[in-house]
């Protein structure tokens, strides 16, 4: 504490980005602040703080600060940090769905509709997002049927191309083919976009006519797949809110807790029509609702393009001019923060305020659970077998081979009790001749760690503790590959599958957990989910090597369209379940090739 009382003197009067260390030297926390002096005292002051904040005080060692030029770049930074280093007492919304929109982009000649689920400040139109049982594929599939706009990349040159089967079949005005003009084109698209922004009335009335015709034709299953599109149309319009203009795009966030957890609900409304809502489970340290509140939009329009309004709690009147600062640098277009005091506006907060309240209510049970599973089973894994550090990055290895073919290694990681998926890694063993397992782990490991102080090491931080799958003799092999590196600081257990016996290096003896035990489960976990992504891992390498081979066979399929087929599908069994239309949308394949495909695999079927 002499430490912090110190550098406590010593805080400027700036705008920055603080953050508070425990005795590891781990970050647990990052926070933002208009004055740095006066934000960070406040956390080691005698006043009275939710119960959360004291938690975290209890664990800060130290802390460090970086000053910034404004409290909007200091508000970014604290964004990027807590990506890079999942602090525990931040908000992190690792468990977050990305939902899909649908891009336009009209700088081009002929403009495509594609999915996306990244939305960029690239100069395109994003609709959406797709959520609450709307389909974007259903949205797809409409405005091809009706206003025979394209779906696919490919390039429309001088020359023409071959019409694909979307063409034939009265899906496609086939621009790429040269089969209409710019002028027509164009105005399908702009008829397209009438249907994005909220007008249904062509397409339903056109999909009604084509219901009636196939049904007239007594192709039932083609009428009914109209008669559902229809359908979904008529529930769109069914969500549309009166009382608010068509033209009204807003987000209403609301925010709740009980000074332990949170809980968040958002409720999105594009064009006047509601389109769902989505709840998240919140633990943080925050001294104050304005203070989650901002943290939690920062994150979750990290990856989103926010809407022209967003209608919010009144605790954020004092962040208002921040956060539409942030949106507009971040984002390039004016965002409105609303707080809304009556009218149909503030029916609506009033509705996402009671979503998040009966959502925390019903998730603490879950968020307690959850912790038993992750951060307390560290806690007890670290008391059970005597570690010298939190193990909160926890790494295992597994390798994956059927006689010595296409050998494989993963890598899977848990931050805190669990999986951080985007840190998993995967390895083609080089240097292993035939089945030798031990020798491939070998290699794995000495690849990996020889990440360790170098420039790397930031894309691969240092483990706190290592996972074998193994006994004790797994154990005392990996080591000496340890000892061979020169690594210290990394603590290793193996973990014998027959018994769930667990090995450690500071004693001869195994360490038997109770089977019921949290920490055993989670020493569990992490080596099934090491074995998962290995063997998913060889499987893909084994169906693509196994897939050249079998496109082989058709003729007409060479090289590059072998390649082009692979990238598309991955896999011979979702080749042999494609359409006929999946197949010939595939580039340089055709409605000829994708019939000579589709009937090679019928055919072996």
């Amino acid at each position: 504490m002499d430490i912090i009382r110190e550098k406590l003197k010593l805080l400027p009067d700036n705008p920055g980005v603080y953050i508070m260390l425990d005795k590891y030297s781990d970050v647990i926390y990052v926070g933002k602040a208009r004055v740095l002096k006066n934000r960070v005292r406040q956390y080691f002051h005698s006043s009275p703080k939710p119960d959360k904040v004291m938690r975290m005080v209890e664990n800060i060692a130290d802390f460090n600060y970086i000053i910034t030029k404004t409290e909007r770049d200091a508000l970014a930074l604290e964004n990027n940090l807590i990506k890079k280093y999942k602090p525990k007492y931040n908000i992190l919304l690792k468990d977050d769905k990305t939902y899909p929109y649908i891009k336009v982009d009209l700088r081009e000649d002929f403009p495509g509709f594609y999915v996306t689920r990244k939305v960029k400040k690239d100069g395109a139109r994003y609709y959406g997002p797709y959520m609450g049982g709307v389909s974007y594929k259903d949205i797809l599939e409409i405005l091809q049927l009706t206003f025979q706009v394209r779906l696919c990349h490919t390039a429309v040159g001088e020359k023409a191309k071959r019409e694909c089967l979307n063409f034939h079949i009265g899906r496609c005005l086939a621009p790429c083919a040269h089969r209409c003009t710019k002028e027509e084109y164009a105005d399908c698209v702009k008829r397209a976009l009438n249907f994005l922004e909220g007008n249904y009335g062509d397409a339903e009335a056109l999909l009604k006519e084509k219901m009636l015709s196939a049904a007239a034709g007594e192709n039932f299953e083609l009428a009914l797949d109209y008669r559902n599109k229809t359908e979904m149309l008529s529930r769109l319009e069914a969500r549309r809110i009166t009382s608010l203009s068509n033209f009204l795009d807003a987000d209403i966030i609301a925010y709740t807790t009980n000074n332990l957890y949170s809980a968040v609900n958002v409720l999105i409304t594009r064009k006047g029509v509601m389109q769902g809502g989505t709840s998240y489970a919140l633990e943080d340290a925050h001294s104050s609702d304005a203070e989650a509140l901002t943290q939690f939009m920062s994150q979750y329009y990290a990856d989103r393009l926010p809407p022209a309004e967003i209608i919010t709690e009144s605790c954020l009147e004092e962040e208002r001019e921040l956060l539409e600062g942030f949106f507009r640098e971040k984002f390039g277009r004016a965002v409105k923060i609303t707080f809304a005091k009556q009218g149909i506006k503030a029916q609506l907060l009033s509705m996402a305020q009671e979503n998040a309240r009966e959502y925390l209510e019903k998730s603490i049970d879950k968020i307690r659970h959850k912790d038993d599973m992750t951060v307390n089973a560290c806690r007890r894994l670290q008391a059970v077998l005597g570690l010298k550090k939190y193990p909160r990055r926890m790494e295992c290895y597994d390798i994956s081979n059927i006689s010595g073919v296409d050998k494989v290694g993963s890598m899977v990681v848990f931050v805190d009790g669990e999986a951080e998926r985007s840190s998993y890694r995967r390895f083609r063993i080089k240097t292993v001749e035939g089945a030798n397992d031990f020798a491939s782990l070998a290699e794995v490991l000495s690849r990996r760690l020889s990440k360790l102080g170098t420039d790397e090491e930031e894309r691969f931080p240092r483990p706190d503790l290592i996972v074998i799958d193994g006994g004790k003799g797994q154990l005392s092999a990996v080591r000496r590959i340890f000892d061979d590196m020169g690594v210290s600081g990394i603590e290793l257990v193996s973990l014998a599958k027959r018994e769930e016996e667990v090995f450690t290096l500071y004693s001869d003896d195994s360490v038997k957990i109770d089977r019921r035990d949290y920490a055993l489960k989670m020493l569990q976990r992490i080596r099934d989910e090491a074995h998962r992504f290995a063997i998913t891992y060889f499987r893909n390498l084994h169906s693509k090597r196994n897939l050249e081979s079998v496109l082989s066979e058709i003729e007409g399929i060479g090289k590059k369209k072998r390649l082009a087929l692979l990238e598309r599908f991955g896999t011979i069994d979702r080749i042999m379940n494609a359409s006929r239309e999946e197949l010939a949308a595939t580039e340089g394949i055709g409605p000829v090739l994708a019939d000579a495909v589709f009937e090679y695999f019928n055919e072996k079927l």
